[in-house]
């Protein structure tokens, strides 16, 4: 979806992180001011993880409908998917709860549609991680081109018929509450060299999604706008000596060490001129905050897929457009400029 700067092509990625509802919401707004800018039809790439493909997963199967996002909003408004999920999967001996996840995403979001039917649309990552490997595994469509799915060590297959449902829900599929989608070599071909692959959380390996945005070859761009609705760490007033808790603790702390290496990556990659103009911004930054307290409110909410409320999802999507239209109007002002 190129578009031109001064008589110059130019294109856009977008990443949408992992963060549950939470997420979904703060993307919505962060949609909301790109619809706004006349920039949201003009997206090249989407890059999604966890609750950020719920979120690109909506607006990929509903491009060209005006009431997109409204959708979004709706099924943000309305659905709580998690309870139902997780123990209609204990209790049901012949459906998983990845089973019933995906379930959920179809009848409520994507009506039956597989992969195929992105086609027309912008070139759409929804990021797992490949338990077998220990690689960024991905289900990729739309672009105008073939829909694939796989990892840069064991290899691509084709995924035309791949439901969208399970594709986001394999991207969803949050340890432990939800168990990993298997795939075996019927659908999968090259897993045959591990036996099958098993795939989880795309948040394990990278919750912002960024790294199908910097492979210039496959995906070239000249900006990059990274949404990042995951979960800040947040310093304990009360330490704990728990076993289990210090084990998410642990957890917290390795997901905070590479989220702040992922923006050093982006950051340099600009700079030695081997990657787009970054355009990054988290759920608990101040910069740009509409509202005195929006950032401290909206990082406060849980990051599971639980119904938000009313106030909950105001203050997520007012926050996500206010920090989207202050790092345009900061650093690509020329962006600001497009129109419809």
């Amino acid at each position: 979806m190129a578009f031109t700067i001064d008589g110059v092509e130019k294109r856009i990625g977008l990443a949408l992180s992992g963060g549950g509802f939470r997420a979904a919401a703060f993307h919505l707004g962060v949609m909301q001011a790109l619809q706004a800018l006349g920039l949201l039809d003009k997206l090249d790439l989407i890059s999604c993880v966890s609750g950020g493909s719920i979120a690109g997963g909506c607006l990929a199967a509903n491009w060209g409908d005006p009431a997109a996002l409204d959708r979004l909003d709706m099924y943000l408004r309305t659905k709580s998917i998690a309870v139902a999920s997780v123990i209609g999967g204990v209790l049901d001996p012949f459906e998983t709860r990845l089973d019933k996840l995906a379930r959920t995403y179809d009848r409520d979001l994507f009506s039956g549609k597989r992969l195929s039917a992105l086609r027309t649309g912008p070139r759409v990552y929804f990021n797992a991680t490949n338990l077998a490997t220990g690689n960024l595994f991905f289900f990729v469509a739309g672009g105008g081109r073939d829909e694939e799915m796989g990892e840069h060590e064991l290899g691509t297959t084709g995924a035309t018929d791949f439901p969208l449902s399970r594709a986001v829900a394999a991207s969803s599929a949050f340890p432990p509450v939800f168990p990993p989608l298997r795939l075996d070599p019927d659908v999968y071909p090259p897993g045959a060299a591990v036996e099958y692959v098993t795939l989880t959380d795309g948040g394990v390996y990278d919750n912002m999604g960024i790294n199908p945005l910097l492979r210039t070859t496959r995906n070239p761009l000249d900006y990059m706008i990274v949404s990042d609705g995951g979960k800040p760490f947040q310093i304990k007033d009360r330490p704990t000596e728990s076993g289990a808790i210090v084990l998410k603790a642990s957890l917290d702390i390795m997901m905070e060490q590479i989220r702040g290496l992922e923006f050093d990556r982006i950051e340099h990659r600009f700079l030695s001129a081997k990657g787009p103009k970054p355009l990054w911004f988290s759920i608990d930054s101040k910069e740009g905050e509409q509202q005195r307290g929006d950032a401290s409110f909206a990082s406060s909410i849980a990051t599971d897929l639980a119904k938000l409320s009313e106030e909950e999802l105001s203050v997520l999507t007012r926050h996500g457009a206010a920090l989207l239209a202050s790092r345009v109007d900061r650093y690509a002002p020329e962006l600001g400029n497009i129109g419809p």
